[in-house]
């Protein structure tokens, strides 16, 4: 049984029978993270399709040359998985998928890759976490008149000092950290490619991306604690 997420067809899960023995339907196209020409079957009351072949585009080869980015790798693919529903037709995903599988395998890791690879996810997927208000006052981020912010992954989005008390499952989130990820989420323009942000506002971004990105998925992200490590 097999998964791809499909350019047309959205998530796709099949059986690839005899893919074991075969010389021809599935040479090297079962890979993780696999590029492939899918032709497939839907057999009548059955949400399994039946996998005809698989014929390999690409590999991806770079992303097994080294611990960090297959873990990179297997981190996007999980967490597309997770915020895409069955048979939901989204190019959109699948296009950023593959352009992020491309990037990470000419370009290598980074944090900042990551954060925007997933801040963009969230918004293909409906998911996009806002930064610009606060999601029960509608107090704006921009009059400065907010210190500390804090961040709800069941709200989505930042909540101000005066409404995060009567909420629970909040995390904090200083003024930089917001800054940065609004500029993220927008492209990343507005972030200079050499700035170095002090370890606890890193902290701060990555948890609160990947705790949305739990709420969301409403299941263990099997690859975090690898990427986190």
């Amino acid at each position: 049984i097999v998964s791809f997420f499909t350019e047309n067809y959205g998530k796709l899960t099949g059986i690839a029978k005899g893919a074991m023995r075969s010389r021809r339907r599935f040479v090297n196209s079962l890979e993780p993270f696999a590029l492939v020409n899918l032709s497939f079957q839907d057999p009548p009351h059955s949400n399994l399709a039946f996998i005809l072949s698989a014929d390999l585009v690409c590999s991806f080869r770079q992303l097994a040359t080294g611990l960090d980015r297959i873990t990179f790798a297997s981190y996007l693919v999980e967490i597309t998985d997770g915020l895409s529903a069955e048979r939901e037709e989204n190019s959109a995903v699948f296009q950023h998928l593959k352009d992020g599988l491309i990037y990470l395998a000419e370009n290598g890791t980074s944090l900042r890759f990551l954060t925007a690879f997933e801040l963009k996810l969230l918004s293909l997927a409906g998911y996009q976490p806002i930064f610009d208000f606060c999601k029960r006052c509608r107090k704006n981020r921009i009059n400065g008149e907010v210190a500390q912010w804090h961040f709800s992954p069941r709200d989505g989005g930042i909540l101000c000092e005066l409404c995060s008390p009567h909420f629970a499952e909040i995390l904090p989130l200083g003024r930089t950290a917001v800054e940065v990820l609004t500029a993220l989420q927008a492209g990343g323009d507005d972030l200079p490619a050499g700035i170095c942000l002090p370890l606890s506002v890193v902290k701060e971004i990555r948890s609160i991306v990947l705790q949305l990105i739990q709420f969301q998925m409403d299941r263990e992200i099997k690859s975090a604690p690898f990427l986190e490590h």
